[in-house]
């Protein structure tokens, strides 16, 4: 086998070179064996966006977390998991969250999702997403409950420029929201309303270090439970670059 002949590669000139190169040359050939042992490379099927087609970016049909990655960089942050056909995301000590791994669009696209705060007193809904090679948060529910906003906008967060609002969003009530980013603006609806619309000339986004784990696509809470469903993404115009993935942005679409 490769890896016999590796070692016997190793063991031949393991008399003749330091004990340092011998392990460099182990090091190799098990890496190697490794390489030869793994095959073709196995990939989930991933959506693609044709101009204006929706695409769903949850299998609730198949109940699982296909292309999404729970955070748990300790044990503080709550689980995630399918349940009735919604997504569920369990309440942390203080952050929980879900990173989408699948191919995205960084310009001229839409998404849109339904969340409910199931339980908790913050954000049951910080929707993180990119703006061409930056990133941004959408939170629905933040600063005890009510806050509307974008974090950040030129380094002030959703409750503190100008896209900040308030809402009474009440438990267990589903609420439909839907984020278009275009070249030239941001906007958001919840159910029908237009409720954020923010020119992007000369505007710096970024994020809070606690949403970092959820970048460049994903949705995280804080101190709440939350449920969600129908999450899909489209194109909102044609572009000419490829699909890419979301963890190699430079790659990603423009």
């Amino acid at each position: 086998s490769l890896l016999e002949r590796s070692l016997r590669l190793v063991g031949k000139h393991a008399y003749a070179n330091s004990r340092g190169h011998a392990t460099r040359l182990l090091a190799t050939s098990l890496a190697l064996f490794l390489v030869g042992c793994a095959g073709p490379s196995r990939t989930k099927p991933v959506p693609r966006f044709a101009p204006g087609q929706w695409v769903s970016l949850f299998d609730a049909e198949n109940a699982t977390l296909a292309n999404w990655k729970v955070v748990d960089l300790d044990d503080s942050y709550g689980k995630a998991r399918v349940e009735n056909g919604t997504l569920v995301i369990e309440m942390g000590h203080p952050a929980s969250g879900i990173r989408w791994t699948g191919l995205l669009l960084r310009e001229d696209y839409e998404i849109e999702l339904e969340g409910m705060r199931v339980e908790g007193r913050d954000f049951f809904c910080g929707l993180t997403f990119p703006v061409g090679d930056e990133p941004c948060t959408l939170i629905l529910g933040g600063w005890g409950g009510s806050v509307v906003g974008l974090s950040n906008v030129d380094d002030y967060h959703a409750a503190e420029n100008e896209t900040t609002l308030g809402m009474d969003f009440k438990d267990e009530r589903w609420y439909r929201v839907r984020l278009r980013v275009t070249r030239p603006r941001i906007q958001v609806w919840i159910d029908d309303d237009l409720v954020i619309d923010l020119e992007r000339e000369d505007r710096h986004f970024s994020i809070w270090i606690d949403q970092e784990p959820c970048a460049p696509l994903g949705i995280g809470t804080w101190e709440t439970k939350a449920a969600l469903r129908n999450i899909r993404m489209r194109r909102v115009k044609s572009a000419p670059q490829a699909d890419a993935p979301a963890a190699t942005s430079s790659q990603a679409i423009r």
